[in-house]
């Protein structure tokens, strides 16, 4: 027997906390190789039975208990183990992630998947290693509780062994093969096996448990940032509704489902090929009514198979009257869910798209009637299972079938007689008072008496009604005979004895489902993924959402915001979005109010709908694949760790920055707005050009004219604005325009419609025309900004050829767009070069050397500048072969920056 838990000597980590920790006696066994646990150590709050929802960081909707285990490497660039273990869904994940040194890929996975309990080697502790020290900041965000463990538990041959004796039979050389050099993730999954064996007294049967590694690349990271100010699980007004895009899209009608729709969420698919798939799949389900409804109608029966399937695999190793009742209750929900399977199998008759023929062959018959007829050997046909209290009890108690145990049937009549009695004196009892009497049950009153309040309005409850309570408009009681009946050995003794005796049948029931348990959850499985496609369906057949494609570019056409439309109810204005290298960084100006924080944050959550399946609010979308999603949103102090609204959209930012690169996208909005005018706008200026040269896809939404004035010709960067008609009552239009903002003074132009005092808003005019006359005066076109309008111009001609070439245009159609296109480059072109002649000639008269280029000028044009020469005078000429992609360029300047433009501009 184990020993209890019991408090050892103090254990400090630093001079302002102290920690309590807790030691595990020895454990006798009879297996001498398992080690002693003496090694295990808790820290922070003592450990306790309450699971933790993680709702601070993530809104779970549901309490779990997963057991979490991490170990690194030492190093520059640390490599990080995790392992995960659901006990309530019997499911594990193991990753590795080369992480950076701030571990945001680490500390994104732990706020994810919520664990309840984190272990970390008891090493980490003393002194602190930088890991350590992070994951304690976190843990009250994660909502968990840390535990450090001896380091001989995390040993690698122990890790394997694990995954040959517990994963499914069929995927253990998968998985090896997966694991194959991933050495501290495989440390961390003895760790973690290990302390639920020795910790927390819970075993697996061979080959039961769903183990999977988890490769980093396989999905999108959207960091904790992101995922609240997109409200992408959680609104962040009012955490009940539904408006995020988790309520949006959940429509799933299986906890099952809804457990894998948020995942997805948080952690985006970005392999192009499983998204094609779930896209057919979603369309099939959209164009057949009767296969759609057949679906949905189908799922609508099933309980938490994850849950039951996971109970049959978790053995405990003090078992109790409680969990042998417990296992009576998950078979009857097994026998509901092998029951609930036939129908999905119905519903798919006919299927094309690969992914619901596959799971249509999962639920095939062949595969469920031999748990079926296991089943049906042992519980009887007609039990089922049930919510109420006492009809569960019935159930349970009359589960096996009779003349399986004789001495089983004996003690059923004699449980039988017991609730007769007590039947029979409530009915006495109703009958001698005029009373309308309605008997209940629950396991800690046992059987106690329901009155309507209705009943006892003219008179008053009879003396021999005890123990009264009103409940709402029902009165709750009991009598003394009642009580005696509850404590009689008979009911309970008998009870026990039905139990006991069906428990021997029920345990032996249970082994044999165990060597079926691997199809069992892979058809759980498919069960919660066309829940989700289907709870994608049901929006898409009452919604106007397209099909999204994969492609290099980002284009959109007639895009909405998912939430604001339902929210709005179809008076939603859409818009239009493209980008590619050339228009990777969109200055988004507007007047306030305008809808540029929303334009944006749709673009965001369009990108996220497409890579997890499902259509998107557009007529038209095409979509890269991105591998990591930032956005830099609202403007709020964080009181609790004393920091401003600066000092926070700060942090934000350089986490950004030093994580963005060329698969991610970004949507920033108001940068620099919580400092000075002066100081915000250097900063935007700075970051701004940081992002442009990540190449990152970035819709930077500002009040700053400035930055799309002063980034206007550097390559890649566009000006969008939203456009408003300017009338006395400032008209917003909603949609989006070529160009930075018209409207220089939109906020005084706003201040107008509200009753300010008189003359207020004048005299700000007044001051306002005055400083910009004032910067007018300053401002001069240098032959740099020149030089960097010619080789945009050039670069998007580059970009347009290529795409030309792979496109589909051809013949007469593709002739006549590459004539148009001559003739606009020929047009713009002609255009810099007049406006660089007059340039020069105006620095010659005034004698102004021209400006030294600075060092960021310099180094992204110096392989320009080597064969550059400016000629002015000489006519740009672009020949095109009418039905051929091919062309020339018979100008030398423009032919000179053609061939210096390097590969890596794409």
């Amino acid at each position: 027997m184990p020993q209890q838990i019991r408090p050892s000597t103090s254990y400090s980590t630093s001079a302002s906390t102290s920690y309590t920790s807790y030691t595990y006696g020895e454990y006798n066994t009879t297996t001498t190789s398992r080690p002693r646990t003496g090694g295990l150590r808790i820290i922070g709050r003592p450990g306790t039975d309450r699971l933790r929802t993680g709702a601070s960081t993530i809104a779970r909707v549901e309490a779990q208990q997963v057991v979490c285990a991490v170990t690194e490497s030492r190093g520059i660039s640390p490599t990080v183990g995790l392992a995960f273990v659901n006990l309530d869904t019997g499911e594990s994940v193991l990753c590795q992630i080369c992480d950076s040194q701030t571990y945001v890929r680490t500390v994104h996975k732990l706020r994810v998947y919520g664990p309840s309990e984190i272990l970390i080697v008891g090493t980490a502790a003393s002194p602190k290693s930088k890991l350590f020290s992070i994951i304690e900041e976190n843990i009250e965000a994660i909502d968990s509780k840390l535990t450090l463990l001896d380091r001989r538990y995390w040993a690698e041959s122990v890790g394997i062994e694990y995954i040959q004796q517990l994963a499914f039979a069929e995927d253990v050389e998968a998985i090896k093969i997966s694991v194959s050099g991933n050495y501290y993730a495989v440390c961390c999954i003895a760790a973690v096996l290990k302390y639920i064996e020795l910790g927390l007294r819970k075993t697996f049967p061979f080959h039961s448990l769903r183990i999977k590694y988890e490769p980093s690349e396989g999905s999108m990271m959207v960091d904790v940032s992101t995922i609240y100010s997109l409200e992408l699980v959680q609104n962040l007004q009012n955490p009940k509704s539904r408006d995020c895009l988790f309520g949006l899209l959940n429509e799933t009608l299986t906890p099952m489902g809804s457990r894998l729709l948020r995942s997805n969420i948080l952690q985006p698919l970005t392999d192009p090929e499983t998204l094609n798939t779930r896209y057919d799949a979603l369309e099939e389900l959209t164009t057949k009514e009767e296969m759609f409804f057949a679906t949905r109608a189908a799922l609508k029966n099933f309980l938490d198979a994850d849950k039951i399937l996971t109970a049959l695999i978790v053995i405990p190793t003090k078992p109790t009257i409680q969990t042998t009742e417990q296992s009576i209750n998950h078979v009857i929900m097994l026998k509901q869910f092998v029951t609930s399977v036939n129908p999905i199998y119905e519903a798919l008759t006919g299927a094309r798209s690969s992914m619901l023929h596959n799971i249509r062959e999962l639920c095939a018959p062949e595969n469920v009637i031999p748990v079926q007829a296991r089943i049906d050997a042992v519980i009887n046909e007609d039990t089922s299972y049930a919510k109420q209290p006492l009809e569960l009890r019935n159930q349970r108690t009359y589960a096996v079938r009779s003349g399986v145990n004789g001495l089983l049937d004996v003690a059923r009549t004699t449980y039988k007689e017991a609730i007769e009695d007590a039947y029979q004196h409530s009915t006495e009892l109703g009958l001698e008072y005029d009373l309308s009497l309605d008997l209940k049950y629950d396991s800690v009153r046992q059987f106690f008496i329901r009155i309507p309040a209705s009943e006892l309005e003219e008179r008053s409850l009879p003396p021999i009604f005890t123990n009264v309570f009103r409940k709402k408009n029902m009165i709750e009681c009991q009598t003394l005979e009642l009580m005696k009946r509850n404590q009689k050995l008979q009911i309970t003794v008998s009870h026990q004895e039905v139990v006991l005796m069906s428990d021997e049948a029920v345990q032996s029931l249970i082994e044999e489902v165990r060597s079926q348990i691997s199809i069992l959850f892979k058809i759980c499985e498919s069960i919660a993924m066309v829940d989700m496609i289907s709870s994608f369906a049901q929006l898409v057949t009452t919604q106007d959402y397209t099909r999204p494609h994969i492609t290099d570019t980002l284009a959109i056409k007639a895009g909405r915001h998912p939430i604001r439309e339902k929210i709005m109810k179809n008076r939603f204005v859409p818009n239009d979005v493209y980008a590619t290298q050339q228009t990777r960084f969109q200055i988004v100006t507007g007047c306030n109010m305008s809808g540029k924080s929303t334009y944006i944050r749709s673009i965001a959550l369009m990108v996220i709908m497409a890579q997890i399946g499902s259509f998107v609010p557009a007529s038209y979308a095409s979509f890269p694949v991105f591998h990591q999603l930032f956005a830099r949103l609202g403007m709020d102090d964080n009181i609790e760790t004393n920091v401003s609204t600066f000092a926070a959209e700060m942090r934000e930012t350089a986490f950004i920055l030093h994580n963005i690169d060329r698969r991610s996208i970004a949507i920033i909005d108001e940068l620099g707005r919580g400092t000075s005018t002066r100081d915000g706008l250097t900063i935007a200026l700075a970051i701004a050009e940081a992002l442009v040269q990540s190449r990152a896809l970035v819709w930077f939404a500002t009040h700053f004219r400035d930055v799309a004035t002063i980034l206007a010709e550097r390559n890649g960067v566009i000006s969008l604005h939203l456009a408003m008609r300017d009338d006395d009552k400032m008209t917003m239009l909603y949609k989006i325009a070529e160009g930075a903002v018209k409207e220089k003074h939109y906020g005084l132009a706003l201040a107008r419609v509200v009753p300010l005092p008189l003359g207020l808003v004048e005299h700000a005019t007044y001051v306002a025309q005055k400083l910009e006359h004032h910067v007018l005066k300053k401002k001069k076109t240098s032959t740099t900004v020149i030089h960097e309008r010619r080789r945009k111009l050039i670069l998007n001609l580059k970009e347009h050829l290529v795409q030309a070439q792979s496109g589909v245009m051809e013949g007469e159609v593709l002739a006549a767009w590459l004539k148009e296109l001559q003739k606009e480059f020929i047009l713009r072109m002609a255009a810099i070069d007049t406006e660089a002649a007059k340039v020069e000639q105006e620095s010659e008269e005034e004698g102004v050397e021209m400006r030294p280029r600075t060092e960021l000028e310099h180094s992204e044009c110096e392989h320009e500048d080597e064969r550059h020469d400016t000629r002015a005078s000489q006519p740009s000429i672009l020949t095109v072969t009418s039905g051929k992609t091919t062309s020339t360029a018979t100008s030398d300047s423009m032919d000179s920056d053609i061939r210096a433009l390097s590969e890596n501009e794409f």
